[in-house]
C-alpha cells in the first residue's frame, strides 16, 4: 500500500513538474525532477550554521527539498523560494513546516527581509542560469551574494563545463561533484565572490 502511494506521488509530481515545464521551459533547466542521487548530493554539500537557514530557489517539486530535510536540515531552517503560484501552493502541501515563499528570485534580500528569514547559511539555485542572458545572470548573481555575501551559492546543472562565465560575474567557480545516475547528468558547482570583502 505505502509503494502504491509513493508511486503515484512520483508520478504526480512529474506530471506537475512536466506541466511547469511545458509553461515556461526557459524557468526550468530539466523536463522531469532530479534524481534521488543528485539532489542527496547537493544536499549533502549545503553549509549552514546552527542559527542560519538553507534558502532554495526554483524548488519545482520539492525533490531536492526533500533530500536537504533527509540530509539533517531542520524543516524550520529550510526556506523555499518559489515564483510559480501553483508550485508554491504544491510545496506548502507536500512539505509541512518548510516556509515557502512565492516570490522572484531576483528580489531575493527582499523577499527575506518580508519573510524575516533569518541569517543565511547556503543559497542553492536550481535556476537554469546558463539559459539566462549575462546581464540576467548578473542580477541574480548579485541578489544570491547580497543574501549570502561570502559563503556564495551551489548551483546544480547539466552542464560538463562551468555554467556561469564566473571571471566576468566576479566568482570563483568549482564543480564539486558529478552523477551519470541523473537524466540529463549533471553536477554540483560552487560559487562564491573572488573578493568576500566587497560583496553585497
Amino acid at each position: 500500500m505505502s509503494a502504491s502511494i509513493g508511486e503515484h506521488s512520483e508520478t504526480a509530481n512529474k506530471s506537475l513538474f512536466f506541466k511547469r515545464w511545458l509553461a515556461n521551459p526557459l524557468q526550468m533547466g530539466s523536463i522531469i525532477p532530479s534524481s534521488a542521487t543528485f539532489s542527496r548530493m547537493i544536499a549533502e554539500r549545503a553549509v549552514r550554521g546552527p542559527d542560519e537557514v538553507v534558502v532554495e530557489l526554483g524548488a519545482g517539486t520539492g525533490v531536492i527539498t526533500r533530500a536537504l530535510l533527509a540530509a539533517g536540515v531542520p524543516a524550520e531552517k529550510l526556506v523555499v523560494i518559489e515564483i510559480v503560484p501553483d508550485m508554491a501552493a504544491h510545496l506548502r502541501g507536500a512539505l509541512p513546516g518548510v516556509q515557502v515563499i512565492c516570490g522572484d528570485g531576483f528580489e531575493l534580500p527582499k523577499v527575506l527581509e518580508q519573510a524575516k528569514a533569518g541569517r543565511v547559511g547556503d543559497v542553492i539555485c536550481g535556476i537554469p542560469l546558463v539559459m539566462l542572458p549575462f546581464q540576467a545572470q548578473q542580477k541574480i548573481v548579485s541578489a544570491m551574494l547580497a543574501a549570502s555575501p561570502v559563503r556564495g551559492f551551489l548551483h546544480l546543472s547539466y552542464c560538463i563545463t562551468s555554467p556561469l562565465p564566473s571571471a566576468k560575474l566576479g566568482l570563483t567557480g568549482r564543480r564539486q561533484a558529478w552523477t551519470i545516475k541523473n537524466f540529463p547528468p549533471g553536477g554540483v558547482w560552487r560559487y562564491a565572490p573572488i573578493n568576500p570583502a566587497k560583496a553585497g
